[in-house]
């Protein structure tokens, strides 16, 4: 039997988006297509276009699909960058950042991006005055809703304010937040002027229980972005290419589903959370929890476990049958740090010794009782002190 504590790098596949996806792949054409199939294609894509934009809080027009989070993360900030006003060479990035953001924006220093860095606190949260003061003058700035390997919740309204009064252009993302948060997009954004404040916002379909290779990027109408695509019309412009009708459907369904149960899900999952942190630290009185304690994502436990080795914790934890991670799954297979924990000032001993279990639509009470059962063992075979 396997207890999956895993959902912040992959949820499972919803019954009623793996439904969706089934009936809309029988029909059969293009969506640019001008005869009759191609319109029933292009008929169902807008239709699922306009729930996915009636629960992210936007126009059906501003709702760019994309394959995932890194897809729209790449898009936005690329398509920032190349648009940006002449003279404004720098990028505002906090240093708590998911990798598809900080690898994007070093990629953009070979173009000549300046990057002015924002830093996080100890619960990894950025600090509004901080990015307030690195905005004016910036080409674009990017900030993360929620942390996704700690938990931590930023104030994204406040960070939001901050780029619309500095007339900066904001890309937030909201991979690991969304369907967890009461979030909207034209909340967010406000009266910013055309241009400025939150233009741009990731989501991810596979976080939600959509299929892997669905997501969508939010691109606000008054927004100034350049394609990362080129060969067709298709979304504005913004993504060339024949377009994902089946995946598409997929999405809208995964996030109303997600919407829907948001207020219940939190409170249970934050419910099992707690209960899952609290009987790891009775079984180990070491382990301590990263992040915020109160006010982070409800399926999040990330704690530090000292002297632990990472890659040994989730080693043993996966033959007791328990998936877990260190961190980011976009970094699975390489041993190092997590530079979340070290940008909250952690020791690179500690960033070692991280474990990240994270509670989603699956979750059970079995799940949480099969860690707190094997925990204490899993560690002290962790710990080089066992093996001396």
């Amino acid at each position: 039997m396997r207890f999956y504590l895993d959902h912040a790098a992959t949820a499972p596949l919803r019954t009623e988006a793996r439904d969706a996806w089934l009936a809309a792949t029988e029909v059969v054409g293009n969506a640019s297509s001008t005869h009759g199939a191609g319109q029933d294609a292009r008929r169902l894509l807008e239709e699922s276009r306009e729930r996915a934009a009636a629960v992210l809080g936007c126009e059906p027009i501003e709702v760019v699909f994309t394959s995932g989070g890194t897809e729209s993360v790449n898009t936005a900030l690329h398509g920032l960058w190349a648009s940006r006003r002449e003279g404004s060479d720098a990028i505002v990035l906090p240093d708590a950042e998911h990798h598809a953001t900080m690898d994007t924006v070093t990629a953009l220093g070979s173009a000549g991006a300046v990057v002015r860095h924002v830093p996080v606190d100890g619960l990894a949260r950025i600090r509004v005055g901080d990015f307030a003061e690195a905005l004016p003058g910036a080409a674009l700035a990017t900030a993360l809703v929620a942390s996704n390997e700690v938990g931590t919740i930023n104030d994204a309204a406040a960070l939001t304010a901050a780029a619309a009064a500095a007339e900066v252009p904001l890309h937030l993302d909201s991979v690991a937040a969304w369907g967890h948060l009461p979030l909207s997009f034209r909340s967010l954004r406000g009266d910013a002027p055309a241009g400025a404040g939150l233009v741009t916002l990731s989501v991810a379909g596979h976080k939600l229980g959509a299929p892997v290779g669905t997501g969508a990027l939010i691109v606000a109408r008054s927004a100034r972005l350049a394609p990362l695509l080129h060969g067709g019309a298709q979304q504005r412009g913004l993504r060339a290419g024949t377009q994902d009708v089946a995946g598409a459907a997929a999405f809208a369904t995964a996030l109303e589903v997600a919407e829907a149960q948001r207020e219940h899900e939190s409170e249970r999952l934050g419910m099992l959370r707690d209960r899952l942190v609290s009987g790891i630290r009775s079984a180990v009185p070491t382990a301590e929890l990263l992040g915020d304690p109160l006010d982070r994502l409800p399926g999040n436990a990330h704690l530090l476990f000292p002297g632990a080795v990472g890659e040994s914790l989730l080693f043993l934890l996966d033959m007791a049958g328990i998936a877990a991670s260190t961190g980011s799954a976009c970094q699975a297979g390489v041993a190092e740090p997590s530079h979340v924990v070290m940008a909250m000032g952690r020791s690179e001993n500690d960033a070692r010794s991280v474990l990240r279990f994270t509670l989603g639509w699956t979750t059970t009470d079995a799940d949480v009782d099969a860690v707190i059962a094997a925990i204490a063992d899993v560690v002290h075979r962790a710990s080089p002190a066992s093996r001396s």
